[in-house]
């Protein structure tokens, strides 16, 4: 056998049997040079290109690629150190064709239109070409920043818009609060600070030859502009969108005055129309019967009228009846009438459907009933959280809308079972739609229903006070013979029998106990 004796320098065999383990430690570190391990740092980028002698090779021939005649033959010559101060004029984009630039703009465009709006967006990212045509597609714009519009962009982003609303743009508040004060038409930002004036303080709106400038702009590049929401215009900006928007069919002015309503009578093709006065905390503006003269006089080919917080009376609304016999549908918001302006609904010869929203009171002296008159064409009666406490505006709404086939009614206050009875005197109603009714009870829906002899459809939802167990057999049989019955009086009780046995409902009883320690 042949035997190899150990070398000293094994790491099972000290040089010095002598030492202790930590001696023996520091005699290699001293005598080997060696020192405590330390953990790796990741190498960059510029420790690769700098430190890797084959990626530098590589880097080279590819810079040769790019600088090579077409008719150059390989060169025998070693290779030199490569430039790598060239690479940074070396684009990192694919040099492949670029297929859609073969397409022409109309079949892009067309292309672009069968898509879902929701893809509009990515797709106006992936070039300039892109985005100007998915700006051709949009014709309905909400602004929100005002020096879009005074710096013409949004007329070269978006040259087809025939839908512009200009309502936020308008409004000088904080975009960084995090206060959002909304209010059924307008939502705006808010600071902490108290306004004694409101929320929208004297400078918050923008001046009005400010946005009536901006208005002219926009006549002159959307002469095919058909629907227009702004706020604080005056005449000036209104006369020149009659001028050049000879299409506009709807419009939808905020915080205007009489005097502005001058302005529109030159929109000869207008059809819908809503006028926002007055709105509690935000801003006050006066509408008046002179205003809606001037409406009347002017917009004959009216369709659509809705007046938010505005004043007027007799007169105003009479003017509307006579001079705009299309009109059809007619609104009422937080109205700020006089007394007396029911009896001006007469002269409403074409009216179908009447609303009324959000008001404190219908008519405060509604004068005598023989004086009241009636819509002869009127179809439709929708009162929509309204107080209807008044039993003698009830009754005077009641007679004027005396021919109407369906009543809604929805979360009106003070609608108890002596106002509720006043509905029969509408003979020919044929949908009842009852909802938030809380004062009704069973008794008074009777009353009514029974008196309908033409009724077919009846609507009962969130009425907590009508119970299914007060259920009349005359009441049952009606019921079997309508063709429509929606009946959902007290939807607790119902939510109640559907859970029954579940453990829910039960105030988190069940899931909620105290642990016992």
């Amino acid at each position: 056998m042949s035997y190899s004796p150990k070398s000293p320098n094994s790491p099972k065999t000290s040089p010095n049997p002598s030492l202790s383990p930590n001696q023996d430690h520091e005699y290699y570190n001293k005598n080997l040079n060696l020192k405590p391990q330390s953990p790796k740092r990741a190498q960059s980028l510029p420790d690769i290109w700098f430190k890797e002698q084959a990626l530098k090779h590589v880097f080279y021939k590819m810079q040769q690629q790019f600088h090579r005649p077409l008719s150059s033959t390989p060169s025998t010559s070693p290779p030199s150190e490569p430039d790598l101060t060239s690479f940074q004029s070396i684009s990192l984009d694919p040099t492949g064709p670029d297929y859609g630039a073969l397409l022409s703009d109309e079949l892009l465009l067309k292309i672009f239109s069968k898509l879902p709006i929701s893809q509009h967006v990515p797709n106006s990212l992936v070039c300039k070409r892109w985005l100007c045509l998915n700006g051709r597609l949009v014709q309905s714009l909400k602004v929100t920043d005002w020096s879009f519009v005074t710096s013409g962009r949004v007329f070269i982003r978006f040259p087809n818009l025939t839908d512009l609303d200009l309502v936020r743009s308008c409004i000088r508040m904080p975009r960084n609060s995090e206060i959002l004060v909304t209010h059924k038409t307008v939502s705006v930002h808010v600071d902490t600070n108290f306004n004694p004036n409101g929320f929208l303080g004297v400078t918050a709106l923008l001046p009005s030859n400010a946005v009536d400038q901006g208005l002219i702009m926009v006549a002159e590049k959307y002469p095919n502009l058909r629907r227009l929401v702004v706020i604080g215009a005056s005449e000036e900006g209104l006369l020149r969108i009659a001028e050049e928007c000879s299409t506009l069919q709807e419009l939808e002015l905020h915080c205007c005055g009489d005097l502005a309503l001058k302005g529109i009578s030159g929109i000869k093709n207008l059809q819908v129309v809503k006028l926002i006065g007055f709105i509690d905390g935000f801003y006050n503006s006066i509408i008046s019967d002179i205003g809606l003269t001037l409406l009347a006089q002017g917009c004959r080919r009216l369709v659509k009228l809705e007046l938010c917080g505005c004043e007027g009376s007799y007169d105003g609304i009479k003017a509307i009846g006579q001079c705009c016999q299309m009109l059809e549908e007619l609104t009422f918001s937080d109205h700020q009438m006089d007394g007396g302006w029911l009896a001006g609904l007469s002269f409403c010869g074409n009216l179908k459907t009447l609303r009324l929203r959000s008001c404190k009171s219908i008519d405060k002296s509604p004068g005598a009933d023989e004086h009241l008159g009636s819509c002869s064409t009127l179809e439709e009666l929708h009162l929509q959280r309204c107080q209807i406490r008044d039993k003698q505006s009830v009754k005077a709404l009641l007679l004027v809308c005396g021919n109407v086939r369906d009543i809604v009614l929805q979360n009106c206050w003070g609608l108890d079972d002596d106002v509720f009875g006043l509905a029969s005197i509408c003979r020919r109603v044929k949908l009842l739609s009852l909802e938030g009714c809380s004062l009704l009870t069973i008794k008074g829906l009777e009353s009514v229903v029974l008196s309908l002899k033409e009724l077919q459809q009846l609507r009962v939802m969130s009425c907590t006070n009508i119970k299914d167990t007060e259920v009349t057999p005359e009441l049952a049989t009606l019921f079997s013979v309508l063709k429509e019955l929606k009946w959902r009086p007290d939807s607790r009780s119902l939510l109640s029998s559907t859970l029954a046995g579940t453990g829910m409902g039960m105030k988190g009883g069940r899931f909620f106990k105290r642990s016992k320690d």
